[in-house]
């Protein structure tokens, strides 16, 4: 990334070679702050118990893998996001200050930790579903032993700059954390999905970035996005159903779509064949994620919720084989999944028309992926490596 007073900095390097997100939001209306807010928000000293409300947990088999396993605080999550409440009950045990940061401008710099809530619930949200405490009241994480670290990536409206992403990226390769949950998607374009000048320059800073943070031993879980769109790999050839979405389409990235309380693909939720790697709940409409938000508890939908799932299964499975590098990490979760076939009717609305076609087989699909994120077998999966190749076999409890 670089500064320059030069207002043709840009024009000089060339329009596929660079991009400024400042100079291109010029001709943009500004969006209404973001006003993401949860709903049937429950006041933190009016909760009791919760976890009956937490259907996610059961989906992922999260409470029963906590028998064995509640995550370790040796890892640290980077949670890219909106911020984190951090003087929230549930959260004040996990989140790291001094591994904290704020990432809008593109550099690293002190986070707020004076207990002032964030603008957004977001980010709160997200880190609930991740590493809320198991306490008895309110709501449990699935990887409630784990710490996490707030780095703030998403501005008050709601939008990530390439640059603030990048910095988000570069700081927890830096800072050595285990895994990063991105519930975000980058989107200084008013069409996502349009292929406009400048885009292969972010392309190219983002999957670099992503690189490096997985060389460095950190393993990026990420939300599909819910436009509800056909995905393509990135820098994959253009065509009139795809559309290329950062950093979903991304090789180092772990792609998660949405699914309903059911197992059903959210209607909102993104999908792609050799774009989506597994499924997790995101809830839909009426039947959201319950998780932690300033003030309380709320429900909030989306492939946002569906990526901590993934993130704290794989923290629960690096807590549980310290030492695993990303790749083991990715490869046990895949293989560990519950297989989800494609639906023989996807009609929503029951028009008798169908809102998506499913490509692929059971086993792996543009919907699902390799299947519905397993907790309870990652954790109790055996890893062995045998002549350079690395094998899961999944225990089941039934078997004990």
């Amino acid at each position: 990334m670089a500064t320059s007073a030069d207002a043709h900095f840009a024009e000089r390097l060339g329009e596929h070679r660079a991009f400024s997100a400042q100079r291109h939001r010029r001709g943009l209306p500004v969006p209404s702050p973001n006003t993401t807010s949860p709903r049937r928000l429950i006041p933190t000293e009016a909760a009791e118990d919760l976890t009956d409300r937490q259907w996610n947990l059961r989906a992922v088999r999260a409470e029963a893998a906590h028998v064995h396993q509640r995550g370790s605080a040796d890892v640290v999550v980077g949670v890219l996001d909106s911020g984190i409440d951090t003087s929230h009950p549930e959260l004040a045990h996990a989140v790291l200050p001094e591994l904290s940061t704020n990432c809008l401008s593109g550099t690293p710099e002190p986070s707020r930790t004076d207990g002032e809530p964030p603008a957004s619930a977001h980010g709160t949200h997200v880190a609930g579903i991740l590493a809320a405490a198991a306490d008895e009241r309110g709501v449990t994480g699935v990887a409630p032993g784990v710490k996490v670290a707030s780095v703030r990536v998403v501005d008050d409206h709601g939008r990530v700059s390439p640059e603030a992403a990048v910095c988000g990226l570069l700081w927890a390769a830096e800072q050595g954390f285990t895994l990063v949950n991105g519930s975000f998607l980058i989107e200084p374009w008013a069409k996502p999905c349009a292929r406009e000048p400048g885009r292969a320059a972010v392309r190219e800073a983002v999957r670099r970035a992503l690189r490096h943070a997985h060389d460095e031993g950190t393993l990026t879980v990420v939300a599909a996005s819910n436009k509800a769109t056909e995905l393509t790999p990135t820098g994959a050839p253009s065509d009139r159903a795809g559309c290329e979405t950062l950093p979903a389409g991304l090789r180092d990235a772990v792609s998660v779509s949405a699914s309903d309380r059911h197992g059903l693909k959210a209607g909102y939720s993104a999908y792609g064949l050799s774009v989506i790697d597994l499924t997790a709940p995101g809830g839909e409409p009426g039947d959201c994620v319950l998780s932690t938000v300033p003030g309380g508890y709320g429900t909030l939908c989306g492939t946002s919720m569906a990526a901590p799932h993934v993130t704290g299964v794989a923290a629960l499975l690096a807590s549980h084989h310290p030492g695993l590098p990303p790749d083991r990490l990715r490869d046990t979760l895949l293989h560990t999944a519950s297989p989800v076939p494609c639906p023989d009717d996807y009609d929503l609305t029951g028009n008798g028309v169908q809102n998506a076609y499913c490509e692929g087989y059971a086993g792996y699909n543009g919907f699902y992926g390799h299947g519905m994120v397993d907790a309870y077998a990652a954790v109790n999966s055996v890893s062995t490596t045998q002549g350079g190749d690395t094998t899961s076999d999944a225990i089941d409890p039934e078997d004990g």
